[in-house]
Parts: C-alpha cells; structure tokens; sequence
C-alpha cells in the first residue's frame, strides 16, 4: 500500500527531480479509508496531488504523498438544456474536455489544453480564454479525512475566486477531492467568444465556430505560447494576474509607465497582466542555470536545460524583484512551492520597553554588545514560498528595514498588547498587491477595529493598510496550503495565541499552557519561548520555568526570546545556556536579534 523513498518527478509537470518519503495511490473510497486509518496516513505530513502541473517541489518532501487514481466519467441527462457529467479525480483534464467535445457537450472547449487531473480543476479553479472551473462546476465529491466519510459540496459552498478555492484554505488536508460534476449545455456551437485571441474568431472563420473547433483553436494558441510538456517541463502560468486598487494603479503605476494595461473589476479594483509586466521589465528569456523565463510566454518558467529547484526559485526571485522595482507591483506566484525548510529571523527578541530602556543605565541597557540590543518581540518566517510575519511590534518600520524584508503574505497575531500590534501601520508598503490576511483571535479583531479603524472604512484614504482579519480560534487553518497550528496559552489570565508552523514553534508572552495544547508541539525541532527574567512574574515565563518547558518538549534546538535587562548580557545568558544544553542535551541560545535560524 504504501512504497518508500518514492521518485514523483513523473507526477509533477516541471520534471524536477523529487522523492517522497511515503507515497500511495488509491482507486476507491474504500482503499482511501483504509489509508486514513494507518500510522503512515496519521502521523506524518501528508500531500495530496493530482497531475502535480502547479506544484514546485523545492527538496523531497517529508512525508506521505497521496495521488488519486479514481476513473471514469459518466453523463446524465437532466433536459434538453442541461446535461452533468460526473468524472473522477484521478482522470486526465483534456481526455474529459475531449470526451465532452465527441458527446456533443458545450462547456469545457475554452479550458482545452490545461495540464493536470479532474480533481485539480476544482482545487485550483483553472482558467482561460473567459472561462474558469467555477462556471460549469456544478457539485464536488470529497473524502472527510477527519470523519472519515463521503460528502458533497456544491460550487458555492467551494467558495472559488481567482485561482482559489476552499480546498486551499480550511479544507486542506482535510478534504480530499474523489469526483467533479460538471453542469454543460448538449451543443456543438461555441458560446464564449469574447476574451483575447477568441474575439475575431468567428470573424476569421466565416461562420460561428463549434466547440470542436475553439477546442482546436485553443489548443493551437497554447501550443504557439507554451512549451510542450512532452519535450520542456513547466507548471505552465507560474504568476498570478495581479490585482491593484484603482488609486494605487492611477497613481503609482502610471507614474512609472504610462503605458501600463488594465482590466477594471467590479468591485472597483483593476486586474494587470502579469505577462506585460514581465515582457517590459525585459526578463523575457532570462535564464538562471537550467531554467527559463519562456519566450514564447514569459508567464511561464521553464524547465529548458534539466534545472534544479533552487534554478527556478532564484529565478522567479529576480522576476518578481525586477517587476516589483519598475512597477511598483509585486507578482505572486500561482505555482505551489513544496519546502518543507523553515528559515526563521528574529525581528526583536526584547520586552514591550526595549532593551535598552529608556533612561536605564544598568550594565545591559548600556553595553555596547549588538546582541544586548533588543526590539519588541516578533520573528519573520520563510517556508512553502510563503513570508509570514508574526506579530507586528511597534519597531515593525526599523525591523523591516534593517533585515530587508520586502514582502509580507500574511500576518499571524499572538494577542492585542500594543508591544505585539503597534505595528500594524507599517505594514503599509506591503499592501500594494491587495488586502493582507490577518489571522487573530475574536478578541483581538474587535480591538483592531477600534484601534486602527481608518484601515476598516468603507471608502478607506488612499495608501493607508489594507488588512484582511480572518478570525480562528485553537483548531489549524491553511494559509496558501501552509498548515498553521495556534497554541493556547495564557498570557497571566489572558487567553493568546502562539503558533506552530511545520517544525517550528513560537510561543511569546506564556504564563502556563494546558496538557492538552502542549501536545501540539510533540515533534518540534526548534521552539523559541519566551524567558522574561529570574525573578517572578505574574503573566511571563521565568527563565527556569521556560527551560522546564524546553526540557518537557525535547526540540532539538530551543531559543529563549521576550528577555528583560535583568536576565543579564547575551554573553551572561549564553554561558548560563550552554550549561543547560549540556545538562538536558538539548541546544539551547538566547535570541537575538536578526538571528537566522533554518530547519531543513
């Protein structure tokens, strides 16, 4: 049932080289329950994939893959207008476009040619040429891996937008698609004829065209823009479109180049072209070792020259740096990066005064050691090509600038102390590109309205953050496909958050934490908790009570953060440190700031 060190570089459509740890294919519920109920399904990281065409492996994954191999399409006939065609996760997405164009069944023929499964087109609502996945999807079949059973979820409770669905946000890893029901018209004649290359088509023709015949034309326009995935790996459209607001585009864009293209939204937002962008910022062809922005589409990155991970990931970084310098805009990519590497910085790792404290001049608010100088507590954390920012201190302007931090994709926050929020302002350059989610508790949300309100007004003043609060409590949620866990603890008497991010913990401002939410952090290689001081205190951890945690945990690296002036210098605190590693054989370091510190 399940094979081990598993080459998947045949499942993915960049031809990259990849192992899985684990990997299983299934053919039914029945085999796919059975699955659920084993140690290898239960106790490690599990990845669920279909034709893997916008999937980026950056390492071998860690874990269990799982793939599909569900089958078979079938169609029922509901009247003389609609017709449902029921197919399997596991079939390809253009031999069911092409079963559909031979039944005579209008739909899908603007969507030929897209590379990948059945089950992906409802995952990443695919799209082109003024169709998208969500216009004839009408239901999904998916397996409940935490109930183990069969539901059905119609195209609205899917929640689809651009690119985007519920299956990559809270029903990641937990919904699992098995079959897609498609909602068609039986018709030979083509209908949506408006987008792009398709307008002049008819014109072109002489008559109106048939499906048969755009499926045929789309094919042909992709095959001159798109390598072939037979002979040059790809996950074809590697950015997303990027939606600006109308403000930033008239009066940031335009400024730097008035030729920029638009389409205006209606909500009022515009969507650009990313391939202009790419194509004027002159990276079309550009190439880093055996990749390559492709010629033909410079949406795409491909595989020319048998390129490493680490070819395109670099690439699509000087993609994005470069659009981003002469546009002011920020690409975010459509592809799914597969890195189970954590690189953690330390932004701050001092108290809500500082280190040093104003009008202090004790021996550590006056050393002249960098590492004696500590901003308000926050970390910036890099993985799955995601930058996720916890906390946002007041020193957020100076932290960001003094680690070059020049993206945020979302916000995790601990609790509404100003020391943890009084940052929000700054976030301001990172909001160009659209509204940056925010996950907070209920509590803290509330506050942040009232506190921040001009962000949250109906007609907001241009330039001020725009924040997306998504309110959760203790159960995990996705960002991206990224799986976050939030750990209660109390803060003294005050229920916070912290939070765990593959084998990465951050726990700030801890007082005590419950039997059942230390149980979160079983498996943990590296935890940085908080450590006020020796001395008691009524809402912080102690120095001794942090290192009871650390020794209760086992991470094989722990870093204690939150510190005051009176736990003493850096050097002090190390060589107080170094004698509890030896003792408990596990590493543990103050935090300093701008530490780095990667788990692989």
């Amino acid at each position: 049932m399940f094979k081990q060190d598993y080459d998947i570089t045949h499942l993915t459509t960049f031809g990259i080289p990849a192992k899985a740890r684990l990997f299983a294919e299934y053919g039914s519920v029945k085999e796919l329950t059975k699955i659920s109920r084993k140690p290898e399904f239960l106790e490690n990281e599990v990845l669920h994939i279909g034709g893997g065409s916008n999937l980026l492996f950056v390492n071998d994954f860690d874990g269990l893959v799982l793939h599909s191999g569900i089958k078979g399409i079938e169609r029922y006939d509901k009247d003389s207008e609609t017709a449902f065609v029921i197919a399997g996760a596991g079939e390809k997405w253009t031999e069911l476009v092409d079963w559909c164009i031979a039944q005579g069944l209008a739909g899908l023929e603007n969507l030929a040619g897209i590379p990948g499964e059945v089950g992906a087109s409802a995952v990443q609502n695919v799209g082109a040429y003024g169709v998208e996945a969500k216009d004839v999807i009408h239901a999904v079949e998916c397996f409940d891996t935490e109930a183990r059973k069969t539901i059905r979820l119609t195209a609205e409770q899917c929640r689809f937008g651009y690119r985007d669905s519920i299956f990559k946000h809270e029903a990641k890893g937990r919904y699992f698609v098995l079959r897609v029901s498609f909602r068609l018209r039986p018709s030979t004649e083509a209908e949506v004829l408006g987008y792009g290359p398709l307008k002049d088509f008819e014109q072109r023709l002489g008559h109106h065209p048939s499906i048969a015949e755009v499926k045929r034309e789309v094919e042909s326009i992709r095959a001159s823009k798109l390598p072939d995935p037979k002979c040059i790996g790809s996950a074809g459209s590697f950015f997303k479109n990027p939606v600006v607001s109308k403000a930033f585009y008239e009066g940031e864009v335009l400024r730097r180049d008035s030729d920029v293209p638009c389409f205006e939204l209606p909500d009022g937002n515009v969507k650009i072209s990313a391939a202009w962008l790419i194509d004027h910022a002159g990276l079309k062809g550009k190439r880093t070792g055996g990749a390559e922005v492709y010629p033909s589409q410079p949406l795409v990155i491909a595989n020319i020259n048998e390129a490493t991970a680490s070819d395109v990931c670099r690439l699509s970084k000087t993609v994005v740096n470069e659009v981003n310098r002469r546009f002011g805009i920020r690409l975010r990519p459509e592809v799914n990066f597969i890195d189970s590497s954590v690189q953690i910085t330390v932004l701050g790792s001092g108290t809500s005064k500082g280190i040093p404290e104003i009008g202090c001049s004790c021996e550590v608010c006056s050393s002249k050691d960098l590492k004696d100088k500590r901003f308000r507590s926050s970390v910036y954390v890099r993985t799955h090509g995601l930058d996720i920012l916890i906390d946002s201190s007041p020193d957020m302007r100076i932290q960001a600038l003094t680690n070059d931090i020049d993206n945020v994709d979302a916000v995790l926050i601990t609790h509404n102390h100003t020391d943890h929020v009084g940052g929000i302002d700054d976030l301001r350059p990172f909001c160009h590109s659209g509204a940056i989610p925010v996950y907070l508790k209920k509590d803290v949300a509330d506050s942040l309205r009232v506190r921040y309100d001009y962000c949250f007004k109906e007609h907001a003043y241009p330039g001020v953050p725009s924040l997306e609060l998504k309110e959760t409590g203790l159960e995990p949620f996705h960002i991206e496909g990224l799986k976050i866990i939030p750990i209660g603890v109390r803060h003294g008497k005050l229920p916070i958050l912290g939070y765990r991010i593959g084998k990465f913990a951050y726990i700030t401002d801890a007082k005590t934490i419950d039997e059942s939410e230390k149980e979160k952090l079983n498996g943990v290689e590296v935890l940085i908790v908080n450590a006020l001081r020796d001395r008691d205190h009524f809402a912080h951890f102690t120095i001794g009570e942090a290192i009871k945690l650390i020794e209760e945990i086992k991470p094989k690296r722990a870093y204690l953060t939150h510190i005051c002036h009176e736990a003493g210098t850096h050097k002090e605190l190390s060589e107080r440190m170094e004698k509890e590693s030896d003792r408990l054989g596990i590493e543990i370091r103050p935090a300093f700031d701008g530490q780095h510190i990667d788990i692989k």
